[in-house]
């Protein structure tokens, strides 16, 4: 139920709606019938087998000893083989019978808060998830009749009809993994219906962390982590539905971890539609039943948009300064180029990257002027797009490759003059060190003979005498000695 003001100072408008409360004739869901029809299937197998066992093992005669029987006067043998026929047959019976009874009380507790309650003249409801239609019988004609949807997030929609058949907008997109409360109501009286839908399987069991992207114009990847508690055996599937006119697709190419599991899928040739697509990711595993999982995506929102084409810069080198240009960025489902915003960012490449750069500059169309150009610095420059008021991505794309321009400052001149004397103190050096080792200086720069300092004889005697006085040949003469006589 729900409230609105009335009278007082309170809002008219009708409130939020209360939980849901179950009552009235519910119908047994389809998953109830099985269980009951497998539950009495497997009482029947354990009633065979425990009769057989009995009978082959002999417990029989130690619960229930037979009484001898009388002799029979005509054949001289004991009449106990027609009795004892007689006896198994009824013996399985009750056995049946027994296990039955065991089975009753749980079927008469699923029946029994419809046996007791009113019977609701609304009956066999049924909901086309794919349409978002909610039919019903009634065994009243009534002329009014309200339909409420809501999921677990409290967000509803209501209408009201004639006739017993509800269509809710298609728009609602509500994902069926949380649970959703269905009501039908008939107006001024006490006869509603309500009842929800939760999907089974174990808790914890579903994928998380889901999560799709479409880059380069037409590739799409999804991928999810494994439930906490799903056993390690599960393994899951995707199925999409790219618009509620397309057929569901599985996944053709799965992403694995190193268990082999499926944690993530690959898809081409995706078209972006208007429309949200559906996507569903169920489980399967040999120890429980898996929950499923399920989401409504718009695709565009999820696109990464690829850099802006063919960025030019032209400098002029005068007041005009700079003008870039480029082209709008590829897409599957846009060809409006008013429909994009440019963010062009201009860094100064010789300034170091610890200093503060510039912010950079957001247009919409597809010129820019560059007014700070100084022919002396060198530029680097990266435009990247995202959509304005179309069904564009709002989100930033990729950035363009760098672009250097400007001329910057010169410094081939300091460079051809720092080459050369490096290359002639080289020469020189080596030029040193070879004269050092395999020529003699003394031999090559002959010393110049000096005059004699009269002053200074004794001085210049030994500077004679050390660089004149070469060495002598040597020779030999002959003295003969004459002695006189007389």
């Amino acid at each position: 139920m729900r409230a609105a003001g009335s009278v007082c100072f309170v809002s008219p408008a009708w409130g939020e709606w209360s939980t849901p409360v179950e009552f009235g004739n519910e119908e047994i869901i389809s998953s109830s019938v099985w269980i009951l029809l497998v539950v009495a299937v497997g009482t029947l197998l354990v009633a065979i087998v425990t009769f057989l066992f009995c009978k082959r093992t002999g417990c029989w005669k130690a619960a229930f000893p037979q009484v001898p029987e009388p002799k029979n006067a005509f054949c001289g043998l004991p009449d106990n083989t027609e009795r004892r026929k007689m006896f198994d047959i009824p013996g399985l019976i009750c056995m049946m019978w027994w296990y039955m009874m065991l089975f009753h009380p749980l079927h008469a507790d699923i029946q029994y808060a419809e046996s007791e309650t009113q019977e609701s003249p609304i009956a066999n409801v049924k909901m086309n998830w794919r349409k978002m239609e909610l039919t019903w019988d009634s065994s009243k004609n009534f002329s009014k009749y309200k339909c409420t949807i809501m999921d677990r997030d409290i967000k509803s929609i209501q209408t009201e009809i004639n006739f017993p058949l509800c269509r809710f907008p298609v728009e609602l997109y509500l994902p069926l993994h949380k649970g959703v409360f269905l009501t039908i109501e008939v107006p001024n009286t006490n006869i509603s219906k309500t009842f929800t839908f939760i999907p089974g399987g174990m808790n914890g069991s579903a994928i998380e962390n889901f999560s799709c992207v479409i880059y380069h114009i037409s590739l799409m990847n999804c991928t999810w982590q494994a439930g906490k508690d799903a056993p390690g055996d599960t393994q899951y599937f995707l199925y999409w539905q790219n618009s509620r006119y397309d057929e569901e697709m599985e996944c053709e190419l799965y992403i694995k971890d190193e268990n082999g599991r499926n944690t993530g899928c690959r898809f081409q040739n995706v078209r972006i539609e208007t429309e949200k697509a559906y996507f569903l990711v169920n489980g399967s595993s040999k120890d429980s039943l898996i929950q499923f999982y399920d989401e409504y995506i718009v695709l565009y929102k999820i696109e990464i948009l690829t850099p802006p084409l063919n960025v030019t810069v032209n400098c002029t080198g005068d007041s005009a300064g700079c003008i870039i240009t480029w082209q709008a960025p590829l897409t599957s489902h846009v060809e409006n180029i008013k429909c994009f915003q440019y963010e062009i960012s201009i860094q100064n490449k010789d300034e170091p990257k610890e200093q503060k750069k510039d912010p950079p500059v957001r247009v919409r169309n597809n010129r820019y002027e560059f007014q700070n150009y100084n022919e002396e610095k060198k530029y680097i420059l990266k435009i990247r797009a995202r959509g304005k008021n179309c069904l564009v991505s709002s989100n930033w794309g990729e950035w363009s490759e760098p672009i250097e321009f400007g001329q910057g400052k010169d410094h081939f001149p300091f460079m051809i003059l720092f080459l050369i004397a490096l290359g002639t103190l080289s020469v020189t050096l080596l030029q040193y060190c070879l004269f050092k080792r395999y020529c003699n200086f003394k031999s090559i720069f002959s010393p110049i003979p000096q005059p004699r300092d009269k002053l200074n004889a004794s001085t210049d005697e030994d500077i004679q005498t050390e660089y004149v006085n070469l060495p002598k040949k040597g020779c030999t003469e002959e003295v003969t000695m004459v002695e006189d006589m007389t």
